[in-house]
């Protein structure tokens, strides 16, 4: 039975109730009192009231009765239908992971046909889940349910877009995946991939000409041939969204922040970052043109994006090297410690679960173990090497695939993925529909909050991976700015990305504007340039791997700003930050083997997306919204030194517009009429 056939039978009911009851009352009218006709028309009209007060009162009761049985009745619905959904999610897992780590066309195929049987077996408990009046429910938490079960996703188009949708983002996958290009100093070798050989030319190449090639290369192999499929998966995912009862794919995604205010919130914290990121990015460039001279890098211009030691741009660690503030300290790099003590994937892996169960949270299970990708396969065979954790949704499996080297990045990076198996560890008990973080960036939060630790010189001495030596100011700045390139730089990318993609969707970006409108983005929040002209024949978003895959990008952002929350709140548990206190600073605060914090932390995360993401915040840190004032005091003793420094050099702080040209004269003056640059005025804090 639909809502509309359940409504009817309510009124009918009642209507029949209310008919009943005054036929009753119009019988009794005939008394002997009637030759007092005021005292008897008194008489009728309270007879009448009282009538009709009772058939109010008998159909009130009726309806509770009818509601709590309703209730109780979706109660066992959703027991079932969790069950259900554990078994359909698990089944469409599987697939992914078999087309992700092996990618043929036979399980491009399977992963079709499973994704169209799942959609299809969803969409018959959809429409019975539509047939409860699940609105008038008491129970609050029954009424989250099913409310998140009403939106079917993706499996509400019908079987012929939902499969154009899924060819358009594995096709988009694919050729990321399977993408290319061939060696700058030997152009017959052909079979550099984004890992880890593109990725190891921009961590070490110092030759502008070869970063500018390979820069350029990338692009024209992973972006441009997947723009035909990102227009017909935005035309698909829109659809999707207008059956799920959203305007576009942009208010779909913001809802799982659950705020009607959630743009302007990310428009607040960037505004609360921005001045610390002029202040490294005016250091950096400073740096970059003493290197590679101003012809290659403009004085008050943004930074050529090919020269920052990453193949987007999106984190700046690898130019450290050559712009430490203080070179002749230190550097703190475990790469080579990890070599020298014989650290393997698998061992890295143990290095990280042995943080998590310091902390009282739970060891990884055999099953990780035994099914887990932890490095590239040498059987010759294509995969996805970006680094996930997946669910499979059975409460038993939970995996990594992961093309680990030994390095001081993937050892962080090793935490970050685990970080997620602990979030599913800990929720897994939970029903599955609320098996997902309080919000998309809380997920993403949580491993990196552990690698703020990892990443101190204090645990790092503790692994025995950092000899002993001084902490003084200018290491810790030192430190600090090492951090900033890769916590703070990241910011405006992980904030621009899904701008650029609301644009898309919501139609303000069309087709013929992808790529001027996306590196319009980049230069007014990220303040980089293309290393050559762009145009409408490149797609340069498509050479993101979360851009191809349809990731939401925003939780990233956010997550660089949360986990410093968290962070804060986690150090003062542990006793190792005090504010004010100079020898427990919380750069150098250090939660191993803090049960307090531990414990603190696996309560969060046991609660799963089963509450509003405030109530998950409020467990942990006390603050029911997400501040970016713990970033500010984690790297405050950074700002006022680059600041000082920066003047001190004469530094201009900002950017000018580029002079590198990715948007023609007409797609410029078109921006006013079609509001995108109102939208980038109000957003992006211009």
């Amino acid at each position: 039975m639909f809502i509309s056939d359940r409504l009817s039978s309510y009124r009918l009911r009642n209507e029949i109730n209310i008919r009943i009851h005054v036929s009753v009352e119009s019988v009794s009218s005939e008394d002997p009192r009637s030759e007092h006709p005021m005292i008897m028309k008194i008489i009728g009209e309270l007879a009448l009231l009282g009538a009709i007060a009772s058939v109010f009162l008998v159909a009130a009761q009726g309806r509770a009765a009818e509601r709590a049985a309703e209730e109780s009745a979706g109660r066992d619905y959703v027991r079932t239908l969790d069950e259900q959904t554990s078994r359909l999610r698990n089944k469409k897992t599987i697939a992914s992971w078999d087309y992700e780590t092996n990618l043929t066309v036979h399980n491009e195929q399977k992963l079709l046909q499973v994704s169209l049987e799942v959609a299809s077996e969803t969409k018959e408990y959809w429409k019975e889940t539509m047939s409860y009046l699940w609105h008038e429910f008491e129970d609050p938490d029954l009424k989250r349910m099913f409310k998140k079960y009403t939106e079917l996703g993706t499996s509400a188009l019908p079987e012929d877009l939902n499969q154009r949708l899924i060819v358009a983002i594995n096709s988009m996958q694919s050729t990321y995946a399977k993408a290319t290009i061939c060696d700058y100093n030997n152009r017959t070798k052909c079979d550099l991939h984004v890992e880890p050989e593109i990725t190891n030319i921009f961590a070490t190449s110092s030759d502008a000409e070869e970063l500018k090639y390979t820069w350029l290369e990338w692009h024209k192999a992973a972006g441009a041939p997947s723009k035909s499929n990102f227009t017909e998966y935005v035309q698909m995912e829109n659809e999707a969204a207008k059956l799920n009862g959203y305007d576009t794919v942009a208010e779909w995604w913001l809802s799982e922040y659950e705020a009607t205010d959630s743009e302007d919130q990310f428009a607040a914290l960037w505004a609360q970052i921005k001045p610390l990121y002029e202040q490294i990015h005016a250091y950096v460039r400073g740096h970059l043109r003493v290197k590679y001279g101003e012809e290659v890098v403009p004085k008050k211009g943004p930074i050529p994006a090919h020269l920052l030691g990453n193949i987007w741009a999106q984190t700046w660690g690898n130019v450290e090297k050559f712009t430490r503030p203080y070179p002749d300290k230190t550097d703190i790099d475990v790469t080579a410690a990890l070599i020298a003590q014989n650290y393997t994937a698998l061992k890295m892996f143990k290095t990280a679960e042995e943080f998590f169960t310091s902390l009282d949270l739970s060891p990884m299970p055999e099953l990780f173990w035994e099914r887990s990708i932890l490095e590239k396969p040498t059987d010759g065979r294509e995969m996805v090497c970006h680094a996930s954790a997946w669910d499979f949704f059975d409460g038993e499996d939970f995996r990594i695939r992961q093309c680990t080297t030994i390095t001081d990045a993937f050892f962080k990076t090793t935490h970050h993925e685990m970080g997620h198996i602990q979030y599913y560890l800990q929720y897994k008990d939970q029903p599955v529909i609320y098996r997902a973080g309080a919000n998309p960036g809380f997920h993403e939060a949580v491993g990196d909050v552990i690698a703020l630790s990892v990443a101190t010189p204090k645990h790092l001495r503790v692994m025995g991976l950092l000899e002993d030596g001084p902490e003084d100011l200018e290491s810790n700045i030192n430190q600090l700015y090492k951090m900033g390139l890769d916590k703070i730089v990241f910011l405006p990318f992980g904030y621009l990305l899904d701008l650029f993609r609301y644009g898309v969707f919501r139609g303000t970006t069309t087709v013929d504007d992808y790529n001027c409108h996306f590196w319009q983005l980049r230069e007014s929040l990220q303040g980089v340039e293309p290393p050559a002209p762009r145009s409408e024949a490149d797609f340069d978003p498509a050479a993101k791997y979360h851009i191809a895959a349809d990731v939401e990008y925003m939780r990233y952002y956010i997550s660089y700003i949360i986990q410093f929350q968290f962070h804060r709140s986690l150090c003062q548990l542990a006793g190792e930050y005090a504010v004010g206190d100079s020898s427990r600073l919380l750069s150098n605060c250090d939660i191993y083997n803090s049960t307090a914090a531990g414990n603190a932390l696996g309560k969060m995360l046991q609660l799963g997306s089963s509450k509003p993401w405030p109530d998950a915040m409020e467990a942990i840190t006390g603050q029911r919204f997400m501040d970016a004032s713990g970033v500010l005091e984690y790297f405050q003793p950074l700002y006022d030194w680059l600041k000082a420094e920066n003047e001190r050099n004469g530094e201009f702080v900002g950017w000018e517009p580029s002079t590198v040209q990715f948007c023609t004269p007409n797609q410029k003056a078109a921006m006013e009429a079609t509001g995108f640059n109102k939208r980038l005025k109000k957003y992006a804090a211009l």
